[in-house]
């Protein structure tokens, strides 16, 4: 590894963290087995992904904690405020989503308990897809709770497309059982619920873009909260140009611009390395227009075929006559998220969902 490389997510999972937990185990549980329970969780680590590293440990605590579900239970919330870790806590509502299903109220209690700690927007699932009428009560009821932490988990953990979990595929298809945990949550005050809410009816609109439009022009969008979810909620439907979604935001349906000077520089580039576009807008219209800008990206896959990516560049309102220089730099570099490879890739300027300008420019190793 470079010397200024950053370590893999999995190793918020290493041996050393293996020893921490059991440790404070032992702390909270006289007799708790720390051999046992290193010789499960470490057993071929560095072949195992993060989510295998959070299973292996969740399987190691159920094999070394009292078989009786409510007794193990007890002793992994005595275990919780001191893990000190949020991600690393997850484990915890990870045993009640696997081996909590038996006791229902039991594990409800302890997923709202534990989310306080590391979110259980993961285990809460496994609920939802054996018994999704029963759970959306509870979750109903959570989102009206006091704690911030536990609102959000009404809303995170029911979202259909939950990133690094399965789709719920019922909520896919009828979106309506989640309708009165949003609108419980469409004007709250905690940031870290409002972006869930926001990411939930995102989710939605990529499969029912009317059903969420319909809730989001029922809502009073000029409460600051409520107006801040519902653009974000609607970034994908503004992205993709969609005619409701601008007109809920007040932009301009037909706007009268010109592009010209649009440049891309350098037009040969290594990984690594930056692109600069520029390119100026001209009004032509006679009165003031609402506009969102964006540039797409259609990166170079493995396959050979070109992904498109949005990214917002700009908000504004252009008065008539009014020229307006855009400049953005992008740099190019591998994420985890994203690999890059070498060939010929593309930009496009994109007004209000229209596409005004491409042009190309080429990748090298």
């Amino acid at each position: 590894m470079a010397a200024d490389a950053q370590p893999a997510l999995k190793e918020m999972f290493d041996a050393a963290r293996y020893r921490q937990i059991a440790g404070l185990l032992a702390d909270v549980h006289p007799g708790f087995d720390r051999k046992h329970f290193l010789a499960i969780a470490t057993r071929g680590l560095d072949e195992l992904t993060l989510l295998q590293r959070v299973r292996r440990t969740t399987e190691a605590c159920h094999t070394t904690l009292p078989q009786d579900y409510l007794p193990a239970v007890s002793i992994l919330k005595k275990l919780a405020p001191q893990l000190n870790h949020g991600f690393v806590s997850i484990f915890l509502s990870d045993f009640v989503g696997q081996y909590g299903h038996n006791n229902f109220q039991a594990s409800m209690e302890a997923l709202s308990y534990f989310t306080r700690f590391g979110s259980s927007e993961f285990a809460i699932r496994e609920f939802l897809r054996r018994d999704l009428a029963r759970t959306l009560r509870v979750m109903e009821m959570w989102s009206r709770e006091p704690d911030e932490h536990v609102r959000r988990l009404a809303s995170e953990g029911c979202r259909p497309r939950l990133p690094w979990s399965f789709q719920l595929t019922e909520l896919i298809a009828d979106p309506s059982p989640v309708a009165p945990i949003l609108e419980n949550l469409r004007a709250d005050s905690s940031l870290y619920v409002r972006k869930s809410v926001a990411n939930h009816l995102n989710d939605i609109s990529k499969d029912h873009p009317d059903w969420m439009l319909n809730r989001l022009a029922s809502w009073a969008l000029a409460q600051p909260h409520t107006q801040w979810i519902a653009k974000r909620a609607a970034r994908s439907l503004i992205k993709a140009g969609h005619p409701r979604a601008f007109r809920l935001f007040g932009f301009t349906e037909k706007t009268a611009v010109q592009l010209s000077a649009f440049s891309l520089a350098p037009a040969s580039l290594k990984i690594g390395s930056g692109l600069t576009l520029r390119f100026r807008l001209r009004s032509t219209a006679e009165r003031p227009q609402k506009i969102a800008v964006d540039y797409i990206v259609h990166y170079q896959k493995k396959s050979g075929k070109l992904s498109p990516k949005v990214f917002k560049l700009k908000e504004t309102t252009l008065a008539a006559g009014a020229i307006f220089a855009f400049s953005k730099h992008q740099r190019i570099t591998d994420f985890t998220t994203r690999k890059h490879y070498p060939g010929r890739h593309e930009i496009e300027i994109m007004v209000n969902g229209t596409v005004l300008a491409k042009k190309s420019f080429t990748l090298a190793r």
